[in-house]
C-alpha cells in the first residue's frame, strides 16, 4: 500500500487504532488483575469480581460498557473500579499517539529525524510532527512501541497495586528488546541488524548497571533498601528496547517526576503517601515520554547548554 492510499485511509485507520488500543487496554486490565495472583490471562472468561458471573461480550465492550453501565455490574450492581475505564482510555490514547508519530510523515513527508553521523550524544532531530511528537518513518516501529507501552503500563499498575514488577515485564522486556532490535534496526537508529543488537545490549547493560549502582549506593547511604531490584531490571528493559540515550533521559526524567509528585503531596498535606508510591511508574512514565518527545527534549536541552555559534 503506497503513501497516497494510506493518507486517504488515514481517518479510518486512526479510528481503528484507537479501538484497537481500547481493546488491548481491556486485556491489559485482565493482566493487571490476574498476573500478580498467578491466574491465567486466558481462562476463565472475564467475570464480575463480586458476584463471579461471567461477563457476556456485549457487556464487555471497551470504554462503552463501563459508561453505559454507570460503572456498576449489571447483575449485582457492585461498583466496577474507575481504573478499568482509565486503563482502556489511556491505552487507546497512547496507541493513537504512536500512530500519529507515523501519520505525521504521511501528511508531511519532509518530516524525519536525522541523527548526527558523528554519533553525538543526543542527535539532531529537525522538528516535531503532530502535537510535537517525534515523527517515525519506519512502520515496523509502530507495533514495537505499542508492545513497549503495553509492558510499561502493565508494570505500572501492578506496581501501584502490589509493589512488585512482574518478571515477565522486566526480564521479559530485556529478552524481547534484544530479540526485536535486530529485526527492527530502526529502533536503535541503525540500518544493520548487528549494529542494532549491539546497541540494544549496551542499552540494557547501561540501564541495568546505572540503576543497580544507584540502588547499591542508596542502600549504603541510608542503611536500608533504597530501591527494589524490580526497578533495576525494568531500567534494563528500557535500555534494551530504546537504547542508552533513553536510559539517561529516563533516569533524569523519572527522578524529576518523582520530585514533582513528592512536592505536590507535601503541599497537599499528604506527606505520608510519599513512601507508598513505588518508583516503577515514574520509570515507565519517563520512558513513554522518551518515545514521544524524548529526542526533541534532549536536543533542546543540549542547545540550551551549548547554543550554536
Amino acid at each position: 500500500m503506497d503513501n497516497a492510499t494510506l493518507t486517504a485511509l488515514l481517518p479510518l485507520l486512526t479510528i481503528t487504532v484507537a479501538f484497537l488500543g481500547a481493546c488491548l487496554g481491556s486485556f491489559l486490565n485482565v493482566c493487571i488483575y490476574r498476573i500478580p495472583i498467578g491466574l491465567s490471562v486466558v481462562h476463565p472468561r472475564s467475570r464480575c469480581c463480586s458476584c463471579e458471573r461471567p461477563i457476556p461480550w456485549y457487556l464487555n465492550i471497551p470504554v462503552a460498557s463501563w459508561i453505559l453501565l454507570g460503572g456498576k455490574c449489571r447483575y449485582c450492581r457492585a461498583p466496577i473500579a474507575f481504573r478499568y475505564l482509565l486503563v482502556e482510555l489511556l491505552t487507546a490514547l497512547l496507541f493513537l499517539a504512536v500512530w500519529l508519530q507515523y501519520a505525521s510523515t504521511l501528511l508531511d513527508p519532509r518530516l524525519a529525524i536525522h541523527w548526527d553521523p558523528a554519533g553525538s550524544l543526543l542527535g539532531q532531530p529537525v522538528q516535531g510532527g503532530l502535537l510535537g511528537l517525534v515523527p517515525i518513518v519506519e512502520p515496523w516501529l509502530i507495533p514495537v512501541y505499542w508492545l513497549a507501552i503495553f509492558g510499561l503500563m502493565l508494570g505500572t499498575f501492578v506496581d501501584l497495586d502490589h509493589y512488585i514488577l512482574p518478571d515477565r515485564v522486566t526480564i521479559g522486556g530485556m529478552i524481547l528488546g534484544l530479540a526485536i532490535s535486530p529485526l527492527v534496526p530502526a529502533l536503535h537508529q541503525a540500518t544493520l541488524p548487528l549494529t542494532a543488537l549491539l546497541r540494544s545490549l549496551v542499552g540494557g547493560a547501561v540501564g541495568f548497571g546505572t540503576l543497580w549502582l544507584i540502588a547499591t549506593l542508596g542502600s549504603l547511604a541510608f542503611r536500608k533498601e533504597a530501591m527494589g531490584f524490580g526497578d533495576v531490571k525494568l531500567m534494563g528493559a528500557v535500555g534494551a528496547f530504546l537504547g542508552w540515550k533513553a536510559v539517561l533521559f529516563t533516569v533524569v526524567g523519572s527522578s524529576l517526576l518523582g520530585s514533582v509528585v513528592g512536592i505536590v503531596l507535601i503541599l497537599l498535606g499528604k506527606r505520608q503517601l510519599q513512601g507508598r508510591i513505588p518508583y516503577g511508574p515514574f520509570i515507565a512514565a519517563a520512558a513513554i515520554v522518551w518515545i514521544f518527545w524524548g529526542p526533541l527534549l534532549a536536543n533542546l536541552y543540549q542547545r540550551l547548554l551549548f547554543p550554536p555559534l
